[in-house]
């Protein structure tokens, strides 16, 4: 086979040839996607990485007409023959190669194949379980490897964009120490220390700001980081982020150079001329009018806190919830001449399922109010909220009240599931946006203490320095987050770059000085040594490309994920290990005592 080989040299991929070839002896390797016999005459579909072309055996060459004969989906073949206009009637106008066929004179077999336990042309019938569990098949179908090539080609983009701009690629430990706030780490035990763990790197946070203590200035790189925290949907174990860190900047420096970069990935990738400056908007303004810290701004329809109004309303489910928590409506425009009742009663189940008692609405008909809850509040309150929200004939206004928490949940997803009812979101858009001044910290309920809403390295803006003696609570941070489409695609923050500060943000977060100095010690001992401003910001690689590539699930720009519990169908992973290398790593399996 493999003399055989030597003579045969591939001259073209399967996507390469059109009607200017005419008349060209090829030869093709690939797999068979699809054999159709037709009397005698044989069409295969030869497929490639690249595309897919139709070879025809017939009557003229009997031999290589015979070998086709036993064909089969996915046998390997190379074939040479010469390139044929296709018949009048018969082009392809779906594919590249749709023009022409192969007519071939000769067939090499390189492989046969097993039945496949789908068909790779047909796997929206096949459940994601079977699909991952032959991951190697279901990569071959034409879709996922557009996909992991076009997550190939954002990653170029971004190394040769990076580079240009005198950012150096510094790789940094993937065994580190372990310093839990947050999700879980990952532990693996050391053979030769025994009884001590290394950690695996959420995220390579000291790392690059050490990086810029050590005078490096321009960081980058794309990085695996590993978080043990239970899957909410799309979101796996491993996970790979670019990462950036600059020197002597501001945030303006950061934000102009990720604009640049994604002006340049839209257009390289997408054809798409992504205006720039992004909008901007603060922290308090997305939730106030999305409910939400990543904004979907692809059309309008605003949600709007009407405290105010309801607060000593009759009706008492409105006037509690303005007390203690928040009331806030949404004008959903036109609704009410396309939503039946069944739709909404559809989108009560809908808000139900998230945690609302119900959902209440004014629907403004030509004729006068239909709504359950004007009986309690009158129609004269209902008149102003109308006003308030710009209603008018044909639209129906919603409302959610409880606590803020739950009311923003609700009615962010409330928005979005309504303005996809109404059409309002389109496929083919793009919005990206960046949120500020979010808050620095958080109030940890059940712990009692101060926990960082980004990270404890985030610095605070100066102007609320002071607030850390006085209201922790009301102190904001320079962080920024971008979002693309209602999705955080990145996020960073100017860090702290005083060892004082440093020390007042763990020590608001309820660290003694003996857990200061065991988790990181050895961070606050760098800031002492002269450490610049800095700050910096990640992405996530899979989030990026599943946007990008048009992707339901991040799991389709992976080439091997998890699924939801962390598991690898495929290699049967995570699984038992030999009590032999437990001893080793002085370990007890305690499940099994």
């Amino acid at each position: 086979m493999l003399s055989d080989m030597a003579e045969w040299r591939r001259t073209h991929s399967c996507a390469e040839l059109t009607e200017s070839d005419k008349g060209q002896e090829v030869i093709l390797m690939g797999w068979v996607h699809r054999r159709r016999d037709h009397g005698g005459v044989i069409f295969v579909d030869l497929r490639d990485k690249e595309g897919i072309t139709q070879v025809v055996f017939n009557e003229s060459a009997p031999e290589a007409q015979k070998k086709a004969d036993a064909l089969r989906s996915e046998f390997v073949i190379a074939i040479k023959g010469v390139v044929s206009l296709r018949p009048e009637g018969m082009r392809n106008e779906t594919l590249v190669t749709g023009g022409i066929e192969i007519i071939s004179s000769e067939i090499r077999i390189l492989n046969t194949a097993l039945t496949p336990p789908f068909m790779l042309d047909e796997y929206h019938q096949t459940s994601e379980d079977i699909r991952l569990k032959y991951r190697y098949l279901d990569l071959r179908r034409p879709l996922l490897q557009k996909n992991i090539i076009q997550r190939h080609n954002i990653v170029k983009n971004i190394r040769k964009y990076l580079y240009s701009k005198g950012f150096l690629d510094i790789e940094t430990p993937f065994l580190t120490k372990s310093t839990p706030e947050g999700a879980r780490d990952y532990l693996v035990p050391s053979r030769v220390n025994p009884g001590r763990y290394y950690a695996l790197p959420q995220s390579p946070q000291m790392f690059k700001q050490l990086l810029m203590m050590s005078g490096f200035e321009k960081y980058f790189q794309i990085v695996r980081c590993f978080r043990d925290e239970d899957l909410r949907a799309d979101r796996q174990p491993e996970f790979t982020q670019l990462d950036i860190e600059m020197s002597f900047i501001d945030r303006n420096d950061i934000i102009d150079l990720i604009e640049g970069l994604f002006v340049k990935l839209f257009k390289e990738l997408m054809g798409i001329d992504m205006p720039r400056p992004f909008p901007a908007m603060s922290y308090a303004d997305a939730m106030e009018k999305f409910g939400h810290d990543a904004p979907d701004t692809r059309f309008e329809m605003y949600l709007k806190t009407i405290n105010n109004l309801v607060a000593n309303c009759g009706f008492a489910v409105f006037a509690e919830a303005a007390q203690t928590g928040s009331v806030k409506a949404l004008n959903a425009k036109g609704a009410g001449n396309k939503f039946s009742r069944k739709d909404i009663d559809t989108l009560a189940d809908f808000v139900t399922t998230l945690g609302a008692k119900g959902l209440a609405y004014i629907k403004i008909n030509p004729d006068g109010l239909q709504s359950p809850i004007i009986k309690f509040m009158g129609e004269e309150l209902a008149k102003v909220i109308i006003k308030e929200m710009n209603g008018e004939p044909g639209d129906i206004i919603f409302f959610g009240a409880g606590s803020a928490s739950l009311v923003n949940l609700t009615m962010s997803k409330l928005r979005i599931q309504t303005a996809n009812m109404l059409g309002l979101i389109k496929p083919d858009q793009y919005c990206l946006t960046w949120v500020l001044d979010f808050p620095l910290l958080d109030w940890n309920e059940d712990e009692k203490r101060y926990v960082a809403v980004h990270h404890p390295f985030t610095a605070p803006m100066d102007e609320d320095i002071p607030l850390l003696s006085e209201k922790p609570g009301k102190a904001r941070a320079k962080a920024y987050d971008l979002v693309l489409n209602g999705t955080e695609i990145g996020g960073g923050s100017i860090r702290i770059h005083r060892s004082d500060v440093q020390q007042s943000m763990f020590k608001l977060m309820g660290f003694s000085d003996d857990e200061l100095q065991n988790r990181f010690g050895f961070f606050v001992d760098a800031l002492k040594y002269g450490a610049p401003p800095h700050g910096g910001i990640a992405f996530g690689i899979d989030r990026v490309s599943a946007l990008f590539s048009g992707a339901d699930s991040i799991r389709d720009v992976i080439a091997f994920p998890k699924t939801q519990k962390a598991t690898d169908i495929m290699c049967d992973a995570p699984n038992t290990v030999d009590i032999g290398q437990l001893k080793e790593l002085r370990i007890r399996n305690t499940l099994e005592d």
